[in-house]
């Protein structure tokens, strides 16, 4: 039987290994993003200080994103999203040629690390064709926000560990793994993970809207 207090080290070291983990993740996040910015700034010939008088952001907060000084809060980038006129997930994508089939295994896909937890796309390099299959994890209490989700599309989840409860038109829909819901989308509704620990499930967005980039409105309460 391995000792104790040798068992005990040996979680504390795996748990010293996730945090160097996440804070490397975070890392290449906050650098995906500054590029993109930088790229989507000098694509629309904007100099920083005019990014700054679009945006609402001081010069100092743009050049520290860019520059991967800082990580922006979801606010942040939505407020650049607006500006630019993009949807929020552009500053986490990479360039993909267009693919007929899409392989990946696990920990290679695109990611986009929130506050509240992470999503995977499972789709990226195939071109849009009106629906969009992702991996999501939320944090204990992670949720949609005080304002109801709405779209054109249709919108499909199943859960595959925790517990994720829907609300929709006032109606309660609480999912276990294994329990899936689909719905029309313009329905008003909202999400929160219920359980005490962290939820994940599998999430398939279908706008009808193809140039509607959606993930977004999920994760920014």
């Amino acid at each position: 039987m391995m000792p104790k207090f040798f068992a005990d080290d040996l979680s504390g070291n795996e748990k010293s290994k996730r945090r160097v983990s996440k804070k490397h993740d975070a890392n290449l996040a906050s650098e995906r993003v500054g590029q993109q910015l930088h790229a989507m700034r000098k694509a629309r010939r904007l100099s920083i200080r005019a990014l700054a008088e679009l945006s609402g952001l001081s010069v100092n907060t743009l050049s520290l994103i860019e520059n991967a000084k800082t990580s922006p809060s979801v606010s942040t980038l939505h407020q650049l999203a607006q500006s630019l006129d993009v949807p929020i997930t552009t500053f986490f994508e990479h360039e993909h040629p267009q693919k007929k089939i899409v392989y990946q295994r696990a920990g290679e896909r695109q990611q986009l690390v929130f506050s509240q937890g992470q999503v995977e796309s499972l789709s990226t390099g195939m071109p849009k064709m009106g629906s969009e299959p992702f991996i999501t994890r939320l944090e204990p209490n992670a949720n949609s926000g005080n304002a109801p989700i709405v779209y054109a599309g249709r919108e499909f989840i199943y859960c595959l560990e925790g517990h994720i409860t829907y609300t929709i038109e006032d109606e309660v829909y609480p999912l276990a793994p294994g329990d899936s819901l689909i719905f029309d989308a313009y329905t008003p509704h909202s999400w929160r993970n219920t359980a005490s620990r962290n939820s994940s499930a599998l999430l398939v967005l279908c706008p009808e809207d193809l140039s509607d980039a959606l993930p977004e409105r999920y994760f920014m309460p």
